[in-house]
């Protein structure tokens, strides 16, 4: 009877320890309204393996680069599809998996940060805070290796990674070039076909 009571006390003991423990984590975790919380959560989203948790931690330029390369890249496949004749089609509807049949702008930041290696370096830099500096709506976290990582303050106060962005509107800038050029071709297939088939 006493060793049970022992028993049930050590396990009681244990658990209030662990509740203890989970209640400080959450109360002296950063704030993601701030750098520090922002970058937190970006570290955790990469070492947990869930990369497309970081889309919420991009600036908003990034995530809106990320949701018009889904669109134009969508539109694009649907034309593609419609008109293009093979072998066009089907090497152009592969170039684009990934990112035009995919929910949204999350899943696009996905799909480019496996293929460009933006998660691979994520992976190599990360590592524990040693400085923040922050200037107006721009912070700048240094790690303990020495690498700098800027963030700018978005519209909803969450800090926001601007690491991709550059690369992120390149691409969005590249897949509205392609959309002209794809309904431009399409249009010329469609009026080849509509040839070929007159008497």
């Amino acid at each position: 009877m006493f060793r049970r009571a022992k028993l049930l006390f050590m396990a009681g003991l244990v658990l209030v320890l662990w509740a203890g423990f989970v209640l400080h984590s959450h109360l002296t975790f950063p704030d993601e309204k701030t750098p520090e919380g922002a970058y937190a959560r970006v570290v955790i989203a990469i070492t947990k393996g869930n990369p497309r948790d970081c889309f919420a931690y991009l600036e908003t330029q990034a995530q809106w680069a990320s949701y018009t390369i889904r669109d134009y890249r969508t539109k694009s496949a649907a034309i593609v599809e419609r008109a293009y004749p093979e072998p066009e089609k089907s090497a152009l509807l592969a170039s684009y998996r990934g990112q035009a049949d995919v929910p949204d702008g999350a899943d696009t930041w996905l799909t480019l940060a496996e293929s460009r290696g933006f998660i691979a370096r994520l992976r190599k830099d990360l590592s524990g805070m040693k400085k923040v500096e922050i200037a107006g709506e721009r912070a700048t976290v240094e790690t303990a290796r020495g690498t700098r990582y800027a963030f700018r303050r978005r519209e909803n106060g969450i800090w926001g990674l601007t690491t991709f962005t550059a690369e992120l509107m390149a691409e969005a800038e590249k897949s509205a070039r392609d959309y002209a050029m794809v309904t431009k071709s399409a249009r010329d297939y469609e009026r080849a076909r509509s040839a070929s088939t007159l008497p």
